[in-house]
Formats: C-alpha cells, sequence, structure tokens
C-alpha cells in the first residue's frame, strides 16, 4: 500500500438490533462532525442504496458500500483504503444487529466487518420500554465476541430525564461500557420508510430539516469529542488502493444516466467505472425530461411505480428510449427493466411504459426478489459481448414480477440465486438493452463497464456509418 502522509479517525457505528436508530446516529453524526470542521467519509455495509443516500448529504461527501457478498474482504479492505484521503474521520455504518448477517457464523456480519476494519463499535441501542435490563443486554454484547471493541454506547430513544437516570445508573453499576451519548425520542428524528426501506432523501423535500434536526440531537446529547478520542487511528494512503483504469486512447461515448426521485439507485463506482472505461456521461430525468444526445442510456433502479401515471405521460422520453433500445445501448436494472416493458401495473391500473421490451411489470404486495443473488453469464448478443461461464455474484430487491409476451426470449444470466426475471433466468437482451433485476456492483463484475462502454461504441460506429451512406 502506498506510504501514509495522514491519520483519520475510523468508527462503526452499529445498533443492537435493526431499526434501532443506527442510520439517524450515523446521520447526525455524520453532519455534527461536518459542522465542528470535520471531514467525514461515510461508508455503509451491504448493498443498500437509500442510506448512503442520506449519510453523503449529510457528510457532504459520496458515501461509499461495503460488502462482503459482492466485493469479499480484500476488496473491502482496499475499497475503504481508497475512499480515506482528503477526510479526517471515517464513519462506516452498520446494517441489522450488530451481530446478525447471512452466515449463522457471523462472517458477514457487521461484527465480522469492524474486526476486518480494525474499528472500534459505538453502539446503538433501542431502550424504548427498557431500563435496567440494558445491562445484560451490554453485557453480553461485550462478552460474545471478546476480540471486538465495543467503545461504548448511545442510548437511543429516551423518554426523558428520569428514563435516562436509569438507564445510566443500570450501564454504570453492571457494566464497564461508556456511555457515549443519549437521543431522545422525537417524531422530529423518523425518517419514513417503505418497502425497500427509507424514503430516499431526493424525494424528501424537508430532508435538509431532518438531516439537522438528527445533528441537532447528536450536538446535544452525544460526547462527539470522545466518540473521536476512542476511534481508532487510521493512516491515510497517498493514494487509491487500485485506481480505475482509464482508457483515453479508445472512442469516447456518451452514456445518457437517468436520475431523479423515479431512479436513484446507482453505486458512484458504478458511474466512475463507466468513466474509467471511457464514457462522458450526462444526466436526465425521466419524470421531467427528455433523452439528451447520447449513444448509451443507463437506467437504474428506484421507486417507478411511484411515478408510473407521470412516466406514462412523458410519451416523448418513452418514445426516445424505445429508438434507442434499436439504434442505441441501454443497460437498466429492475425500475429501469420496468421502464422498459409494454406496460406497468400499479393497484391494478397498467400504465403504458416504453414498448421497448416484451413484457409487463406487476407490482406486488410481497416481495417477490429480495437478497442475494449468484449469476452465471450465459451469452451476449451483437450489441452486447459479454464473458461467458463466469459466476457474478449480486443483489435485487423488487416487489414486482415480469409478464414475458414472448417464448424466445433471451437472457444474458442464469440465475443460481435469487429470483430474477423468473424460471432461472434474468438480464433480457434485446436488440440494444441488457435489463434485469440483479443490481450489479463493479468489484463482482468488473468486466460491465467495458461491456456497456463497448456496446455504446457499437451503436455509435453504426449510426455514423448509417450517416456516412446517406451523405453519399
Amino acid at each position: 500500500m502506498s506510504e501514509s502522509v495522514a491519520t483519520s479517525v475510523g468508527i462503526v457505528v452499529s445498533g443492537d438490533h435493526g431499526s434501532a436508530g443506527k442510520t439517524t446516529v450515523s446521520i447526525g453524526l455524520s453532519r455534527r462532525l461536518r459542522e465542528l470542521g470535520q471531514v467525514v467519509q461515510t461508508f455503509k455495509k451491504g448493498p443498500d442504496f437509500i442510506d448512503p443516500m442520506w449519510l453523503g448529504r449529510a457528510a457532504g461527501r459520496a458515501s461509499r458500500n461495503l460488502d462482503f457478498w459482492m466485493m469479499g474482504e480484500a476488496a473491502i479492505r482496499e475499497r475503504f483504503a481508497a475512499h480515506l484521503p482528503g477526510s479526517t474521520v471515517a464513519l462506516v455504518e452498520g446494517n441489522k444487529g450488530l451481530f446478525d448477517g447471512v452466515d449463522p457464523e457471523g462472517s458477514n456480519s457487521t461484527s465480522a466487518l469492524a474486526r476486518l476494519l480494525g474499528l472500534p463499535v459505538v453502539l446503538v441501542v433501542d431502550c424504548a420500554r427498557t431500563t435496567r435490563g440494558i445491562a445484560p443486554l451490554l453485557l453480553g454484547y461485550t462478552q460474545f465476541e471478546p476480540e471486538l471493541t465495543i467503545a461504548g454506547v448511545v442510548l437511543n430513544n429516551v423518554s426523558g430525564s428520569r428514563h435516562e437516570s436509569k438507564l445510566r445508573a443500570a450501564v454504570e453499576t453492571y457494566t464497564e461500557v461508556p456511555v457515549l451519548g443519549v437521543v431522545p425520542r422525537l417524531k422530529a428524528l423518523e425518517i419514513r420508510e417503505r418497502h425497500l426501506g427509507l424514503t430516499p432523501d431526493v424525494e424528501t423535500e424537508e430532508a435538509e430539516a431532518l438531516i439537522t434536526a438528527c445533528a441537532g440531537a447528536v450536538g446535544q446529547g452525544v460526547d462527539v469529542e470522545r466518540i473521536l478520542r476512542v476511534g481508532a487511528r487510521l493512516a491515510t494512503p497517498v493514494a487509491t488502493a487500485f485506481p480505475l483504469a482509464r482508457q483515453a486512447s479508445a472512442e469516447r461515448v456518451t452514456i445518457a444516466v437517468a436520475r431523479d426521485a423515479a431512479f436513484s439507485f446507482y453505486y458512484p463506482e458504478s458511474l466512475e467505472a463507466l468513466q474509467g472505461a471511457g464514457a462522458e456521461l450526462v444526466f436526465f430525468s425521466p419524470l421531467e425530461g427528455r433523452v439528451p444526445p447520447c449513444d448509451g442510456v443507463y437506467l437504474g433502479g428506484g421507486f417507478p411505480e411511484l411515478y408510473a401515471s407521470r412516466l406514462a405521460a412523458n410519451t416523448s422520453m418513452l418514445e426516445q428510449l424505445r429508438d434507442l433500445a434499436v439504434h442505441g445501448a441501454i443497460y437498466a436494472e429492475c425500475g429501469g427493466l420496468m421502464l422498459l416493458g409494454r406496460a406497468m401495473t400499479v393497484a391494478g391500473v397498467e400504465y403504458r411504459m416504453a414498448g421497448a421490451l416484451p413484457l409487463r411489470s406487476v407490482m406486488t404486495e410481497r416481495p417477490v426478489g429480495r437478497g442475494y443473488m449468484r449469476l452465471a453469464t450465459l451469452q451476449g448478443n451483437e450489441q452486447w459481448e459479454l464473458p461467458v461461464g463466469v459466476s457474478v455474484a449480486a443483489h435485487e430487491f423488487h416487489h414486482s414480477r415480469v409478464q414475458l409476451e414472448r417464448d424466445d426470449v433471451r437472457f444474458a444470466y442464469g440465475v443460481e440465486r435469487g429470483a430474477g426475471v423468473g424460471n432461472g433466468s434474468d438480464g433480457v437482451l434485446e436488440g440494444g438493452v441488457l435489463a434485469s433485476y440483479a443490481h450489479l456492483h463493479p468489484s463482482a463484475a468488473p468486466w460491465w463497464a467495458g461491456a456497456f462502454v463497448q456496446a455504446a461504441r457499437r451503436a455509435k460506429a453504426k449510426k455514423t456509418s448509417q450517416f456516412m451512406r446517406l451523405a453519399v
């Protein structure tokens, strides 16, 4: 690794269980540290898209995901180190409870991530309807994995001074865990939730007010300076551990990225990988605008079902997508897949979509696909050249299913774990389109950005060739 020139402080914020309040504390702590002049680099454990939006907005610096399934231990360490330069504090928000995870032995838990990175844990405990019972909980947590450092506890959902005094007395009498702070039970600190988790900050007009409220609660009730003192001292490398490869000599292409309240699920690394592979990125809103001049389109996930009527009304944009599906290159994930179909049915009402794919999507009350996936690449087509026989770790989270309208649909992936489009398949290949329910990360699919950019180059070359023939 590169020579170190600076030192950052690193901590993991976790909870005693899911929804214990770790996101509220992480958001508030990130903003409060920023207000105190710290440069905060936030990270989110797991594949989640929404929590990093809030963390990044609070810190003023794009948040990054750290995920065992899609990245593995070596890439987690490298990606963590790669994003430390320029920061003074590294804050990692866990997922679920501290010791929870897919593996019953805890190899992919938040505690495992903290141990991998050598970071102490600030444990957020939901204290609603709890007093003396917090003591055995903390005793168990501190003794369960002795090699893990729990630097202190933040008492969350505290109903008042009397409740706080009872909690503090129990912690101080029976344990050696420092109380790092108290966060009261306040309606103003609640972020609305829906079927995919928290509401994205891009949709929330009051987002800044909510972040300010979280920072105020943390600033008033949490000993921020003490958290900095108990954090791990991290050597900051001069440069990234493995910088993105640049293909400056190859012809660059333009890729339009859909980004608005309906489509907002993108990993920063995915956009950076496209730029590294030779793409210039431009952004547009499928809700309000048209697709700008481009060679390819990136349609990420999000909540298109909430805006189905507005998307259906933007007929000029839908027509553009239908044309680009034939004459361009389109990569779509989840919500983007639904936008490219013939129709989307929400609460029994059918809305016409782009019609670029021979399928219809239907929203369901329960999740159809939820969790990690394992894909095997099967084939590409004339536009999309994919490596065949490669295993890909991915994830999905969708409350919709698709109905195929043809029997001869081609698929890019076989699904070894997960739901996908169905019948063991995912990744619909149709002309210049590759669309799937799977969300990919460049760490798990390093070939992806190059394949997308190359598909856009082929589309650009065809358009240039057609123009030249017409000119002659």
